[in-house]
């Protein structure tokens, strides 16, 4: 017998938000969730009206205060399952904590929050109440970061010495904010976006690229947050030399001013016995490059397990892709895997099952606390001149 969709509600995505949109096409990428209910704007007029004229039916509410009340009113199976958070940065605690709170799971956007003290509270708040909880770090959702993941943590590079994750774009190279860009506008006022723009948005996606693959912490920093953009309110360009939980040291830097550059998350890792190479603009390979050897280039969906280097692979992994190698996945499918991953703990949650929510298949609220506690030491020690500052690795 087929199991029920999953009823999602949405947390933001009007105003011609762009995440939202990846968000809805993942959630209902596999006919196992559906949007349902929404409330899509701050204005409670323009919220309805947005609701009334949306792409599908939905419920449409006020406030997300007025759709958790509502929601909460009707029987399981007929109420949001979940909640999903695409409002901007400093709009993610309060409704993330309220869904919390009320035993709503929730995946939310990164960055998790606009500081470590509402972090700190949210990550009480989900261990208190015991619910399943996703930040929507997109890249994770790639096999091929998945199968770096394994690569790295099973030992094939050897110890891991040096790390370069990096997030580089263009699109701010000017005064973007001033041309009537929303997405530039919000993202460069502190009130809205936190102590760092270039940092929070994209220097926390190569943060959580370094972790996940690696499976190490960033301890401690050097840091130089940067604003090149005459006027701008927040950097536009971050970089940080790192400290490893290992003892090794890495490079984890963004910038938005990078002209020619589009989306390109990458990740290096040098072991003691090669070095991997991943790149999210071209998310169907990874290359390894061993000692005296010709490079080697895996692609999703094509990787024989021991051919020389591998060994054994695991089976769910090898299973995860859901199209054969030649048809490729991208950006979309890597958000649906965060979505269909997060729908499994959901589902364990809402028949009083353990669910898992450990980080490896997506990020959890931990990870999320861990980017803005990285971004709190990276403030701090690029106001010190490049002090060496060291990361909250546990809320207080």
């Amino acid at each position: 017998m087929a199991q029920r969709q999953l009823n999602v509600g949405l947390i933001g995505g009007g105003g011609g938000a762009f995440i939202s949109h990846p968000h809805q096409r993942a959630i209902h990428f596999d006919g196992t969730r559906r949007v349902t209910a929404a409330a899509l704007h701050p204005d409670p007029e323009t919220a309805m009206k947005e609701a009334e004229n949306w792409a599908y039916p939905l419920k449409g509410y006020r406030s997300y205060d007025e759709m958790i009340q509502e929601e909460l009113k009707k029987p399981v199976g007929e109420r949001i399952d979940y909640a999903l958070i695409v409002t901007p940065n400093h709009v993610h605690f309060d409704p993330a904590m309220k869904c919390v709170q009320a035993g709503i799971p929730v995946m939310c956007e990164k960055p998790l929050t606009v500081s470590l003290e509402e972090s700190d509270k949210l990550v009480a708040a989900v261990k208190e109440n015991k619910v399943p909880f996703g930040v929507a770090h997109t890249y994770l959702g790639h096999w091929t970061t998945r199968f770096s993941r394994f690569i790295v943590k099973s030992g094939l590079l050897g110890d891991v010495r040096w790390v370069d994750s990096r997030y580089l774009q263009g699109w701010m190279a000017d005064r973007t904010e001033d041309t009537g860009n929303v997405q530039a506008e919000w993202r460069v006022d502190p009130k809205k976006s936190g102590a760092s723009n270039c940092g929070g948005d994209i220097g926390t996606h190569a943060l959580m690229q370094l972790r996940f693959v690696t499976g190490l912490d960033v301890t401690r920093v050097q840091a130089h947050v940067e604003t090149f953009v005459e006027g701008r309110k927040l950097d536009d360009h971050f970089t940080t030399y790192c400290e490893l939980s290992n003892g090794s040291k890495a490079l984890v830097r963004a910038t938005q001013i990078a002209i020619g550059h589009k989306n390109n998350l990458g990740i290096e890792v040098n072991g003691s016995k090669g070095t991997l190479l991943w790149s999210q603009e071209s998310p169907e390979e990874l290359t390894i490059m061993l000692a005296g050897q010709p490079d080697r280039t895996y692609f999703r969906g094509g990787v024989s397990p021991n051919d020389g280097f591998l060994g054994d692979v695991p089976q769910d992994l090898l299973d995860e892709p859901q199209v054969p190698p030649g048809h490729p996945e991208g950006f979309h499918d890597a958000f649906a895997r965060l979505h269909r991953c997060f729908e499994q703990d959901v589902r364990a949650y809402l028949d009083g099952k353990p669910f898992h929510c450990d980080g490896n298949k997506y990020a959890n609220v931990e990870d999320g606390r861990m980017g803005i506690a990285f971004i709190a030491a990276a403030i701090e020690s690029s106001q010190a001149d490049g002090t060496w500052t060291d990361v909250a690795l546990t809320a207080n």
